[in-house]
């Protein structure tokens, strides 16, 4: 790969030489604008608007235009003598965790090779120091005329630089956020959690650019002749959301015959997500004759036990006296038996 800048890594007193290399391309399909006539490629001239002459890229400079039109010319040697450390460098002042890093500051990323044999071992250093702390290096680096931020990072066993916007550049998010206050319930979070649950994760490396190769396969059948160019139908953009319950149902239920895993046609919510709701339901209140009947049952089953605990009692009390009674019975008769006696003597 092409080096698009050569300079060295500071770190610390360690100076590694490095090349910068770009660790994306675009592939986007790019056209050319045609005079629609004839087929002819339009071209652009640089043009003076004072005398209207066209003019040579020598001849060209550059200027700061203000507010009310004013040009201010700036020379090269103008930037050449403003104070720029780091414009052969690529000067590490710190080490963060890669969590500190907001992904809204990410730009441009690149790769950063070892530039000779002797840089080795320091580049080595730094990338084994990396991964061993887990952290990432904040640094300052010059490119294409102006100062940039910049976080060092290990891919496999290259060093990556991902270009950072500065903090000033990145925009508070105010006035995006939805001004009425909306309230989201737990049956519908839940039926997200189904859906996200449902579409789970993908292996990044198999996605691509459907467009992009839709475009392809349009220019090679335009340029092998081909009169007629077999189009797919678009997919009509869904209206306005007006049942976000059924909505939501739909979804799950088309992500799982997508995935091979057909769902009920009417699916509840609890069938479609696999999670267990956060708050269990409240058991239904019970109305009208159940009720009553739920009553009537528990005051008969009461009464019945209340009945069976006195009757035991009275059963045990019955049967004391019953014995009690019979020993008193023989002691009476034998009472009367000696008093009969003398009377039978007299007569």
């Amino acid at each position: 790969m092409r080096s698009i800048w050569n300079g060295a890594i500071s770190f610390g007193l360690v100076s590694i030489p490095i090349k910068l290399v770009n660790a994306t391309e675009n592939k986007s399909v790019s056209f050319r604008q045609i005079h629609v006539e004839d087929g002819g490629r339009i071209r652009y001239r640089k043009v003076c608007e004072l005398d209207g002459e066209e003019v040579q890229t020598s001849e060209i400079g550059k200027a700061y235009e203000e507010a009310d039109g004013t040009m201010i010319p700036i020379t090269d040697e103008d930037l050449s003598a403003l104070p720029l450390p780091t414009a052969k460098t690529i000067e590490i002042v710190a080490f963060v965790p890669a969590s500190e890093i907001d992904p809204l500051q990410m730009d441009a990323a690149y790769y950063l090779a070892a530039n000779g044999v002797p840089a080795a071992k320091p580049y080595t250093l730094l990338r084994e120091a990396l991964k061993r702390s887990d952290r990432v290096a904040i640094a300052k680096f010059a490119l294409r005329g102006r100062e940039r931020l910049g976080m060092l990072r290990v891919v496999d066993d290259v060093i990556a630089m991902h270009g950072l916007l500065w903090p000033d550049e990145i925009r508070a998010p105010e006035g995006v956020a939805p001004d009425t206050h909306v309230t989201v319930r737990d049956a519908e979070l839940d039926l997200a959690d189904a859906l996200m649950d449902t579409l789970g994760e993908v292996d990044i490396h198999t996605l691509h650019d459907d467009y992009r190769e839709a475009v392809e396969e349009l220019i090679a059948a335009k340029a092998e002749g081909a009169l007629e160019v077999p189009s797919e139908p678009r997919k009509e953009a869904g209206g306005q959301v007006i049942d976000l319950m059924a909505a939501l149902e739909n979804s799950v239920r088309a992500a799982r015959e997508a995935r091979g895993e057909p769902a009920p046609a009417e699916a509840s919510v609890t069938e479609l997500s696999p999670r267990p709701r956060k708050k269990a339901q409240a058991a239904p209140k019970e109305t009208g004759a159940k009720k009553s009947t739920a009553k009537t049952a528990k005051s008969a089953k009461a009464a019945e036990s209340g009945q069976k605990k006195p009757a035991a009692s009275h059963k045990s009390t019955s049967t004391s006296k019953a014995s009690k009674a019979a020993e008193k019975k023989p002691a009476a008769k034998k009472t009367t038996a000696k008093k009969a006696a003398p009377r039978k003597r007299s007569a």
